[in-house]
């Protein structure tokens, strides 16, 4: 039996980006293709097969354990982002500004889809949805150079919208205006998961 259930969900592929150095930025630079390899985006700098940890599994390891880097794309989408810049008051907000690799327009609930998903390019380039993207204060600084007055709005607002991060199952080349399809794990939800959630 297959592990992993093709569903009839398919969105698009409306952005990319990459960010070539986050020590001297964290914004995207929009492309129009990315290659995706083992180790994530070619040329991306949250790339690479592991990655230092962070305050994000302080409960797990010491800062700066090197651990896998399942956070090799930032995953956003297009509803969602829309649903940001509302709540911010701002018309849109560039996905570049808050350091995205990719936008994805046509899927429900994007932050919240099931950890272990694929999200797979009709070029078959596949990546693998790791967990929601807490959203920190970062994005603000380039927020603020841009939208002077809104960069210390952006934590708030993303809460619960700040999309996915994931890394690459199946290598391949991403392409603008490629379709993804989702496929989820054939799984009910685990039964403890409030209870585990209270501790």
């Amino acid at each position: 039996m297959a592990a992993l259930k093709p569903t009839g969900f398919v969105g698009r592929i409306i952005w990319l980006g990459m960010v070539p150095d986050r020590d001297r930025q964290l914004r995207s630079d929009p492309v129009s293709s990315l290659r995706a390899g083992f180790g994530g985006p070619e040329g991306e700098a949250h790339g690479g097969l592991t990655r230092p940890s962070c305050s994000r599994v302080k409960a797990q390891y010491p800062r700066d354990t090197v651990i896998r880097n399942t956070r090799q794309f930032c995953l956003l989408g297009a509803e969602e982002l829309a649903d940001i810049a509302q709540r911010m008051g701002l018309k849109a907000l560039d996905p570049a500004l808050v350091g995205a690799t990719m936008v994805i327009q046509g899927l429900p609930d994007f932050t919240h889809l099931p950890p272990s998903s694929r999200l797979q390019g009709a070029g078959g380039a596949t990546l693998v949805v790791d967990m929601e993207n807490r959203p920190c204060v970062l994005p603000g600084k380039p927020i603020e150079a841009v939208h002077t007055g809104f960069g210390a709005k952006f934590k708030a607002a993303a809460k619960g919208r700040r999309g996915v991060t994931a890394w690459v199952e199946r290598e391949g080349v991403f392409m603008l205006g490629e379709a993804v399809s989702l496929h989820i794990p054939d799984q009910r939800v685990w039964a403890h998961l409030a209870e585990a959630r209270r501790a």
